[in-house]
């Protein structure tokens, strides 16, 4: 947000600079993020001075030049070497000196340097309009009145303004912030903090001259949906002129970045700018059936705005209308029809306060973002809607002519009623960590525009204006309190207070940090996605649902209108956009929470904290001397396996993922939940919805039951075992439908006590085998941890797993 210098001191008398100024707004809240030094021309004419034109020869090598001796007021005459053919002795001219920087209308800025032309020394340029950026013409120089003083430098005698312009970042809670009134107010409530006591004082722009000149043009307006205008009001101005705005308004507009447009529209952004109050101005003599009425359309209605864009209406959209159709969008864009143009005669202006919400919907649904728009999404004034209508009006009557021919019209049926905030000394101290002066409190209070409605001894009743949006509770204006006095004014303390504290185990940093840096270090890099996704994700699977969905209130947009239900969709948009950018191999992993709303007699919140991982593309970055692997399903479940084993839960069951997120997949329970499910995402998910063309890997842990396992395992040292390790191969012919898992937990059943390992190392199904049947190689490692393993007891312990296997899976030893 753009704020002027010039302009703010209208509303507050200081003899601050602009850095003084700018120090004093940022530590009051309002960062200034930078300064910019304004000009009515740019360069601001400096080194250019008025002089006179004493002699002038023909140049004898150029038929075109001439050679002037000019009176700058300096000590001496300059030579100047001029082209002009309208150069002659006694005028009063602009001469550029040397040192001079020139900025051009059609060419780069360039400097004014002594230079020799054909031979002769030039000390400086006699300058056309175009040359100095004053005009378009190069017809000849600029030829000055008889009465010009020698020597009067160029920006006094064509009076070129100078302004500086704050950058505001303006934070979104302050609506009251949005106008160069409502920062001159913090601005009077500092230096008066400063002073410690009311010497500064917040000054309105006068209205008492405002009067109704006559009645004949009053229009009827009717407000059909007061919740989304609350206050509605109006008035009409006939006769007028529009023209251009005189210069004073257009350099106002100008300075703050806004374009001038004509007189009407000027004023009416004027008063936008002053106040924060938007306006607007209609034809009068377009509104047909004389007749202003704010309702909604149907749904689909079309309507062109001032862009000259044919847009299509909501249901949801308020509308001023007239008795025939749509005006203008709400608060948000005008529309072409309605107008003002060089023809207009007679106005009705408008001067509302909507609903916020209604407002933001509307700007979001049609992709406008206007300076009314930015103000009533934030939070407008409902209580100055009358006095910027007659600001506005004296404005218009002074710049263009014209009388007032209406009463006022002003529909306000539930008035907003001021806050009432009670307000604690103590509590205040208690908050900002030091005691202030609780006279200097009351001045900081009243000087933002807070009344105090009752003062006891140790407390104050409060009266806060609507247009403190953000201030509704104690802490608020707590908060006010320590933004005016100044942050930087509370010392750090010099005796830090501590007490001991018991942490509860595990410790959840700790476990995250701990798995973090497994897969950090293991080449996956960690996201961090918003909790806002699409609802329309939510109906894409089986195993969410839409009704479940926490939808938000406001949304900005309906790409993050719902918190999601899982971290699978905000995981595939980022491997989607970095493969759209050449970046295909990814290993990504986020720590996050999902949203549930489980609705009933009264809706539920479920929020739960996971953990996800996900893996596509190639193992290795492609070079000449690796192989070009792809990461596959296995990979992932090495990743899972590798966390578990690392947190040292291992008292986990196996079974197949019927999630319709996978095409395939397997999940881990613990203690009868599931713990962690994990394999290659949908097609129908990955591909058709997220247009990823590689296989997509994702495993997805229920964190809050990793926690809650991590509570009862406990994971133990053990020493490197002294004896070696004995591995032994087996070949089974089994059948199809018999698993791998299946043959490891017999073999462990089997042997608890030398068997440490069981690994399968080969898989055969072809037409040499029976029907229904596949080969299974598979590796048992044993270990003694007290003696070296004789060849009696492995032939036993083998003897033993192959009669298991015969018997309990009907196996083949091959």
């Amino acid at each position: 947000m753009k704020i002027s210098y010039n302009w703010l001191k209208e509303y507050i008398k200081t003899d601050l600079s602009p850095d003084e100024m700018g120090i004093l707004l940022t530590d009051c809240g309002l960062e200034v993020e930078s300064i910019e030094k304004f000009e009515t021309v740019k360069g601001g004419l400096k080194g250019i001075v008025v002089g006179e034109v004493i002699t002038k020869e023909k140049h004898p090598d150029a038929d075109r030049l001439n050679i002037t001796t000019v009176n700058i007021g300096s000590d001496a005459l300059v030579t100047i070497v001029c082209g002009a053919s309208n150069v002659e002795v006694g005028q009063k001219v602009v001469v550029a000196t040397i040192g001079a920087k020139l900025f051009p209308i059609s060419v780069e800025p360039f400097e004014i340097k002594k230079s020799k032309i054909r031979g002769q020394n030039s000390e400086g340029m006699i300058c056309a309009e175009d040359e100095i950026g004053l005009g378009n013409s190069h017809a000849g120089i600029m030829v000055l009145e008889p009465s010009a003083i020698i020597g009067t430098p160029a920006h006094e005698y064509f009076k070129v303004e100078e302004d500086f312009v704050f950058e505001i970042g303006l934070t979104p809670n302050r609506a009251d912030a949005t106008s160069h009134v409502g920062v001159a107010r913090d601005l009077v409530a500092v230096l008066n903090t400063k002073e410690a006591t009311i010497k500064y004082n917040l000054e309105l722009p006068e209205v008492r001259t405002f009067n109704i000149d006559e009645t004949t043009s009053t229009i009827e307006v009717v407000v059909e949906d007061s919740i989304a205008c609350p206050r509605y009001s109006g008035l009409s101005i006939s006769d007028i002129t529009v023209t251009d705005s005189p210069e004073w308004l257009k350099i106002r507009l100008k300075a703050i970045g806004i374009r001038p447009i004509n007189n009407i529209v000027d004023a009416t952004n004027y008063v936008l700018h002053e106040l924060g109050q938007p306006m607007h101005a209609f034809d009068a003599d377009k509104i047909k059936g004389g007749k202003v009425i704010i309702k909604k359309l149907s749904d689909k209605t079309k309507f062109k705005t001032l862009d000259e864009t044919e847009r299509e209406l909501s249901s949801e959209d308020l509308m001023i209308c007239n008795a025939e159709g749509g005006m203008c969008i709400a608060g948000v864009y005008g529309g072409i029809e309605s107008g003002v143009n060089a023809q207009t005669k007679n106005i009705f202006l408008e001067s509302a306060y909507f609903n916020s919400s209604s407002v933001r919907k509307s700007s979001k649904r049609h992709g406008l973002k206007t300076d009314a728009s930015f103000r009533y999404e934030r939070g407008a004034d409902p209580n100055i809607t009358v006095f910027a209508l007659k600001r506005a009006a004296i404005l218009i009557k002074e710049i263009a002519g014209g009388k007032v021919s209406s009463e006022i019209i002003d529909i306000y049926p539930t008035p907003i009623e001021n806050f009432k905030v009670p307000f604690s000394f103590e509590k205040c101290e208690q908050l900002i960590g030091k005691k202030i002066d609780l006279e200097l409190v009351k001045i900081i209070i009243t000087s933002l525009g807070i009344e105090i409605e009752h003062e006891g001894n140790d407390a104050l009743l409060l009266s806060v204006p609507p247009f403190k949006v953000d201030v509704l509770r104690e802490q608020d204006v707590i908060e006010e309190v320590l933004r005016i006095y100044g942050y930087n004014n509370v010392e750090i303390p010099t005796v830090l207070n501590s007490s001991l504290s018991f942490a509860e185990k595990p410790d959840k940093e700790k476990i995250q940090n701990v798995v973090a840096e497994l897969l950090t270090n293991n080449g996956f890099s960690e996201m961090m996605c918003l909790s806002l996704t699409k609802g329309e994700y939510a109906g894409k699977l089986k195993s969410l649902s839409e009704d479940r969905s926490v939808a938000m209130m406001n949304p900005l947009s309906s790409d993050l209108n719902v918190l999601r239900q899982t971290l699978l969709f905000s995981g595939l948009e980022t491997i989607a956009y970095n493969q759209n950018r050449k970046n295909a191999d990814l290993k990504l992993y986020e720590f996050g929470k999902t949203y549930i709303a489980i609705k009933g007699e009264s809706t539920k919140y479920v929020e739960s904290k996971h953990l996800s991982v996900f893996i596509t593309g190639r193992k290795q970055e492609e070079s000449w001397n690796t192989q070009n692997n792809t990461m596959n399903f296995y990979t992932i479940k090495g990743v899972v396996k590798n966390i578990l084993e690392r947190l040292g839960i291992s008292d986990v069951k196996l079974a197949e993922s019927n999630s319709d997120l996978f095409s395939q997949g397997l999940a881990f329970s613990w203690n009868k939940k599931l713990l962690v499910e994990f394999g290659e995402v949908a097609k129908s998910v990955s591909s058709k919805l997220m247009d990823i063309k590689m296989p997509v890997y994702y495993a997805n842990f229920n964190w809050d039951l990793v926690l809650e396992a991590m509570k009862k395992t406990s994971i133990m040292y053990s020493e490197v075992p002294k004896f070696p390790e004995v591995r032994r191969d087996l070949a089974l012919l089994i059948d199809k439908a018999i698993k791998f898992e299946q043959l490891e937990q017999l073999a462990h059943q089997s042997e608890k006590g030398m068997l440490k390992n069981v690994n399968l190392f080969d898989v055969y199904e072809g037409d040499k085998l029976p029907t229904g049947k596949k080969s299974y190689a598979l590796s048992f490692i044993l270990q003694d941890e007290n003696a070296t393993l004789t060849d009696k007891q492995i032939e036993k312990i083998m003897e033993k797993l192959m009669k298991t296997y015969q018997e309990k899976v009907g196996a083949e030893i091959r």
